[in-house]
């Protein structure tokens, strides 16, 4: 129905073939998107680069989103190499253990903070540097979580940060439209990657996910990648501002 063939996509978020992002990456080359693929560190390296030069990423790079220059490097290089950018995928969140764990009114203002910037703000800062190489339109998606807009048991933190990236989501689209620049969330339900593992009884939250969804299935990477490729393609131009529940109607359920 759609190809994103000639594409150029950058994916930041891997950290392994289990990953929300990695499962974005594979189906957009599948579609026929080129790619750039993002690691956070030395010691994320060896995990993820084998997996973007099996997906024959033209530029893969490090990226802490809390070192400037590493963020202004990744997007020269996309400038340099390519000259654009169709899609933007953000797959990245992060807070303080302690702060996770704990109650939202017991958390600390500096924990707070960091998980606010590293979750959200640098979508923003993302989506600042992408837009002069998006002149012809393009597609910028983030992960949000139901827990969002539903208090989720053990979730704490991130319910609260994760509602500021949905607000976030919606002021840049409506900000960005007019240019031809979508901007999504996509929302699955929970599944097992590794920042996942960091939530509290996380093992259960995913047990009663399935039990409680209509069709009994949690959502898988592949699911969240069908999604992510449509939303990138032409055929998809005229949405935006949404947050795409991947979740075999989990959601519905509370």
């Amino acid at each position: 129905m759609f190809s994103l063939e000639g594409q150029k996509a950058l994916v930041v978020g891997i950290a392994n073939e289990q990953s929300i992002a990695f499962g974005i990456a594979r189906a957009l080359r599948a579609q026929g998107a080129d790619l750039a693929v993002t690691w956070l560190n030395d010691r994320a390296e060896p995990h993820v680069r084998p997996l973007a030069e099996d997906l024959e990423a033209e530029i893969m790079m490090p990226l802490d989103v809390a070192e400037p220059d590493q963020l202004a490097a990744v997007f020269e290089a996309i400038a340099d190499r390519w000259g654009r950018l169709d899609t933007l995928v953000h797959s990245i969140a992060f807070a303080p253990r302690a702060d996770l764990h704990g109650r939202v009114v017991d958390c600390s203002s500096e924990g707070f903070a960091l998980a606010m910037d590293t979750s959200v703000h640098s979508f923003l800062r993302m989506i600042h540097l992408a837009e002069p190489l998006m002149t012809a339109g393009g597609t910028c998606l983030s992960v949000s979580f139901f827990g969002s807009t539903r208090v989720v048991r053990h979730y704490n933190l991130m319910g609260p940060v994760k509602a500021a990236l949905e607000s976030a989501v919606r002021y840049a689209a409506a900000e960005l439209g007019e240019k031809g620049i979508r901007v999504h969330a996509l929302s699955p339900g929970p599944l097992a990657t590794r920042a996942a593992s960091g939530i509290d009884h996380f093992d259960e939250m995913m047990a009663e996910a399935a039990e409680r969804a209509p069709t009994h299935q949690l959502a898988t990477i592949e699911d969240i990648g069908a999604m992510a490729a449509f939303l990138a393609a032409p055929e998809a131009k005229n949405l935006t501002g949404g947050i795409h529940e991947i979740d075999g109607g989990y959601s519905i359920t509370a």
